[in-house]
């Protein structure tokens, strides 16, 4: 009986790919313990015992983007968090990390306390915790190839679908266009009319929120329909005939599978999805952060599946200029979805299980 440990908070793009090895692992290893690390501020607060797993806060270490006088406090809050890392990995067995702040100084601790430590970076462009905690163990994995930096030779494993996802891959490849129909039926969409999706990521976006916003009027009299996802933070508009505003989406397989074209961030979660079950996409990339965005989406619109446009072009003009040719470019589109990451969460549990034996 092994005890694994899992850091990977904060944001969904996080903790979504750290769920989905937990499942899997846990299916195989029924008796071995499972426990995520977070912070008390982090959205696992939410998912993680929603899932069926225990969460361990730890003090959360918060570096500014801009020089700040709060960097004066982030050793102090570093050697906090690494001193509540430590005393969890006396017990433990494997850390296995996907990055953001908690796992910053959980890298550290494994490190000190000569638990073996498991890295998966699931952005095209390596974030900041994970590049720390690459210094420390050989065994890293990516989403996508990496052409600089340590995770040059890491393993490409795809990033893990969660269960919704990676149960409608499986049972759309019989009939791609069937599986379209359906979940449009089971949103109460009309199999004519064309289906936009908007999200702005878990927490939302009030940018592209007051574009759409602007841009219903003329949207309505193409007949095009609007299901948009506006955050938990922000206030629900009012909906209409052919608008549905929605706090947060449960149903997000149907949402991929349903949709004539989606317009979201490019986080890498966001991505992997799309890959799997949508067919066509409007990116419009976060403006802030070391650029993953935009380099997430990249593959996506080289397959043309996708196209990209940075937030300050992201206007209600294009839109209404734009919206025609973009469900055109939709229906040219695959209709199939892509496998490519059906096997990732297998590919991160053998490299988890290997660095375990050769401890």
């Amino acid at each position: 009986m092994a005890s694994i440990v899992l850091a990977g908070g904060g944001t969904a793009g996080h903790i979504e790919p750290a769920l989905a090895v937990a499942r899997l692992w846990r299916s195989q290893n029924p008796n071995d313990s499972i426990t995520f690390l977070g912070t008390s501020a982090g959205l696992e607060n939410d998912l993680v015992p929603a899932a069926g797993f225990d969460l361990t806060n730890i003090p959360k270490v918060s570096i500014s983007r801009k020089p700040s006088l709060s960097w004066l406090r982030v050793p102090f809050d570093l050697i906090s968090s690494i001193k509540a890392c430590h005393v969890i990995f006396k017990s433990n067995d494997l850390l296995i990390g996907f990055g953001g702040y908690v796992s910053a100084p959980a890298y550290i601790a494994a490190r000190l306390a000569g638990i073996p430590t498991v890295i998966h970076e699931a952005n095209a462009k390596p974030g900041w915790a994970n590049r720390l905690g690459a210094l420390f163990t050989p065994y890293l994995a990516v989403a996508y190839g990496v052409n600089t930096g340590l995770f040059t030779d890491a393993l490409i494993t795809g990033l893990p679908l969660r269960s919704d996802v990676a149960a409608a891959l499986e049972n759309s490849h019989g009939n791609w266009e069937k599986a379209r129909k359906d979940a449009k039926a089971r949103l109460g969409c009309d199999a004519d009319t064309s289906l936009v999706f908007v999200m702005g990521g878990s927490q939302g976006s009030v940018a592209l929120n007051n574009v759409i916003a602007q841009a219903l009027p003329a949207l309505a009299k193409k007949n095009i329909y609007v299901i948009h996802s506006v955050g938990r933070r922000n206030e629900l508009p009012p909906s209409s005939d052919l608008y549905r505003p929605m706090a947060y989406v449960d149903a997000m397989a149907d949402m991929y599978l349903a949709s004539d074209l989606i317009i979201a961030r490019s986080g890498a979660v966001t991505c992997s999805e799309f890959r799997a079950l949508g067919r066509y996409a409007l990116f419009v990339p976060l403006p802030i952060g070391n650029g993953e965005q935009f380099h997430n989406a990249q593959s996506l619109v080289v397959d043309g599946r996708a196209e990209i446009i940075e937030q300050k072009d992201f206007t209600v003009g294009f839109l209404e200029s734009k919206i025609d040719s973009l469900i055109n470019s939709s229906n040219e589109a695959p209709i199939e979805g892509s496998d490519i990451d059906a096997s990732a969460a297998f590919k991160i549990a053998a490299l988890a299980q290997h660095a375990m034996d050769q401890r």
